[in-house]
């Protein structure tokens, strides 16, 4: 029985960098595209990185309840379309998303066999760091994203697995023992 995993972690931890790698070589597991109302940052593709659509047409997916979750974060929406999730698990792939802890704590809610993993960084400081290296977002943008990361280590709790994110190769050598593990199930 292939399963729908879910990666979270606060902002700028790595969680892109981490399933790039883990993506690489790996065809039983198919990422989800989420949609955002957000702009794209520079080298982001549409359709490949995310859907990007303006508010109306997302509030409309809303409104047609083509969400299995969404949430809005640092005033954008983001959102992950049901029927992607269900095709791709009918087709016996496994499928992951990066989605935010609210938005994980919705879908484990209603698909409890759903696996949580949570991805940490080393400290606060070496986040903070990695943020500020990005060079893609003002201080205002990095101090809203920072004061969010209370809530999220709040949320981890719930998840099924912690992960710390120490090297990319560590990180992904464990979420790659964890897929093994769950699938076996």
């Amino acid at each position: 029985m292939k399963k729908l995993f879910v990666i979270s972690g606060s902002s700028g931890v790595g969680k892109g960098t981490v399933i790039k790698d883990l993506l690489k070589n790996n065809d039983d597991v198919k990422l989800s595209v989420s949609t955002t109302t957000r702009k794209p940052r520079e080298g982001e593709v549409n359709g490949v990185n995310y859907f990007f659509v303006e508010k109306e047409a997302f509030i409309k997916s809303v409104n047609n309840n083509e969400f299995i979750e969404w949430a809005e974060f640092s005033g954008n929406c983001y959102g992950t379309k049901k029927d992607f999730v269900e095709n791709t698990l009918k087709n016996g792939q496994n499928v992951l998303l990066e989605i935010d802890t609210q938005g994980a704590l919705q879908i484990k809610e209603k698909m409890p066999e759903t696996v949580l993993i949570f991805i940490a960084p080393p400290s606060l400081e070496e986040l903070k760091k990695r943020l500020i290296g990005r060079g893609t977002e003002t201080e205002e943008a990095i101090q809203k994203r920072l004061s969010c990361v209370e809530k999220e280590n709040e949320n981890s709790k719930f998840y099924d697995y912690i992960v710390v994110n120490d090297t990319v190769e560590n990180a992904v050598l464990k979420i790659k023992e964890i897929f093994n593990k769950e699938n076996q199930k």
